[in-house]
This record gives C-alpha cells, structure tokens and sequence, in this order.
C-alpha cells in the first residue's frame, strides 16, 4: 500500500548536529519534532534542510554535511554496510536496503563498460534538491573510503545539476573530479574495486543485521493503520473520520477501534498533523483565515479556537513570538 515516504530519524539528526558544530540556529519546534520521532516525513525533512540551509549561507553545506556523515546516521543498513565482506557485496546492500535510511530518493547500479561502472541515485524530493544529493554523494563517497582502508579510488562523481559554487572547491573537498550537468548523479570507478575487502568485516554479524533489515523493510512497506491515517491526513486534511475509514475500507467506529489496538486515537493523529501543519503555515506567512479553509474549518474563528487549544496561543501571538 501506498504511504508517504520517511527518512530515518538518525540522518535528520545529522542535520541537527552538523547545525550545532556550526553554530547555526534552527526553529526549536523543528528541532523538537525531529528528537520526537523515529521516522520523519519527507515534508518535515524537506523544512529541515531549507531551514539548515538558510542558516548556513554556504553552497556547500551539503557536501560538508555527507563528508562528517557517520555509520550510526545510516541506521541498520550503515550497520549491514559496514559489516559486509567485499565492497560489491555492499554495494548490493545499498540497492536492497537503502530505503531504511531514506525513501526520497533511489540507487541503481550501472556497468557501463566491461571495466567501468556507475553506483547512481536518482532524488524523488525537489526542496535544495542540488545540495542534499551532494551530501548523498559525498556520503557515499567518504564512507566507501573509509570502509576500505581509504583502498577505494573512484575516476569521478557526476551530478545532474550545475555547480553551485566555484568548480575547484568541489575538488578541495572531495578529492576527485567533479562532472557537473551530467545525465546522472554518480560515483564513477573501476569494477575491479568491487573486490576490495571491508576493514569491518563480520559475516556473522552481517546475516543478523539482515535479518532485522528485513522486518523493517516489510515494515515500512506495510505501515501501521495509524501511519496510514496519518498519510492520508497530511494529504487530505480536510477529510473528516468517516471518509478517512472509508478510503481505508472500514468503519469509523471500527477505524477507532484498530487505533485504539496501536495506542493512538484519530484526534491525537489528526490534531497532531494539523497543528504542524499550522504552525509551518503561519511561518510562511499564510493568513489564519486561508489556513482555516485549507485545513477543513467552518471559519477562521474555529481555527483560531483550535490552535489556541493545540499550542496555548493564537496565530497571532503566535507569529509575533518569531519575529514574522
């Protein structure tokens, strides 16, 4: 069943702490909702990195970012990469487990000649697209150096779209060439390398770790019932309980029932996502009273009822609290 894709809340925290080494200032609500979850929506990790890149005013925060990335920040499937026994068998990993860490984008693997081939990725979101796939790429690229013993010598990394700063920058920080306006976001290397030995190797370890990637995995594919609502409250919040369970091919009454069973209960979820959803559009500087059509409410006032009720304060006092 169709869901919105989630990243793994360790890379959002990546975020969070390449912020903090930098010294940069992010909304404390942004930062709270990132500390509260175990998966974040690709939405609120789309306002996180436009929020990180605001403060940072440097083009190459991403690549920045995916050089300091760490195994832990991948989640199990770090874990899984690192423990595999060759840098091929890795490379199958990643294209098996990749959506552990992150669902906003895609990895395939390309052999192009009979001795040069491309690992590539293909990003699904658009906010600061250019720089978060240079912090993928980087990543990428820092980590299979390290993996290796620094054994690994790529001919190239490739991207899609056009510098964003000087061109020899690039190479002082990732110590390769770089391709810009490429047909595909790369890292371009001998196939010969795929036979490089992982320092970390632990096959044992590695058979383990699979197996609890692969409960993730069927978990993400077949969320929760509450994180289908919540899905389909995100894109539909105008929907009442009736219409969401009928979507889901239930009851209300019986929708209830099976949140109940998972400890949540339609209000929380539905109040939960329409407050972020407020909060992020009063910061954009929407009127309360284009917020309350958007958001399903008879009239502004209600709207203003509700947000008081979600936050103690109205839009108002709300906006003039951050400056907007």
């Amino acid at each position: 069943m169709n869901h919105s894709p989630t990243v793994t809340v360790h890379f959002s925290q990546a975020i969070l702490q390449a912020a903090q080494r930098l010294g940069l200032r992010l909304p404390n609500d942004l930062v709270a909702e990132m500390e509260a979850r175990e998966r974040v929506d690709l939405e609120s990790q789309d306002r996180l990195w436009e929020a990180f890149c605001q403060a940072a005013a440097d083009p190459l925060v991403g690549v920045d970012l995916g050089l300091a990335l760490q195994v832990g920040h991948l989640d199990t499937a770090g874990m899984i990469l690192m423990s595999c026994e060759t840098l091929g068998e890795a490379v199958e990993s990643l294209l098996d487990y990749h959506p552990i860490v992150g669902e906003g984008g895609t990895f395939h693997f390309q052999a192009v000649t009979a001795h040069r081939c491309e690992l590539r990725y293909q990003p699904l979101y658009h906010t600061r697209q250019a720089t978060r796939v240079e912090a993928v790429m980087a990543s990428m690229l820092n980590l299979t150096r390290w993996s290796t013993g620094d054994a690994f010598r790529p001919a190239c990394l490739t991207v899609c779209h056009a510098p964003q700063t000087d061109t020899s920058r690039y190479h002082d920080r990732l110590g390769l060439p770089v391709r810009f306006n490429a047909d595909h976001n790369a890292l371009v290397f001998d196939a010969e390398q795929l036979r490089l030995p992982l320092i970390h190797a632990n096959p044992a370890l590695c058979r383990h770790l699979r197996g609890l990637a692969d409960d993730l995995l069927a978990r993400l594919e077949n969320p929760s019932l509450g994180a289908r609502v919540s899905a389909l409250i995100r894109d539909h919040p105008h929907w009442g309980k009736e219409r969401i369970a009928g979507q889901l091919g239930m009851s209300g009454r019986h929708l209830i029932r099976k949140l109940a069973d998972e400890g949540t209960g339609f209000k929380l979820l539905r109040d939960t996502l329409l407050r972020e959803r407020a909060e992020q559009a009063l910061a954009d500087g929407e009127r309360a009273g284009q917020i309350a059509e958007e958001l399903g409410f008879s009239d502004e006032s209600a709207f203003v009822k509700a947000f008081k009720r979600w936050t103690g304060s109205t839009p108002a006092r709300f906006r003039a609290e951050r400056g907007d």
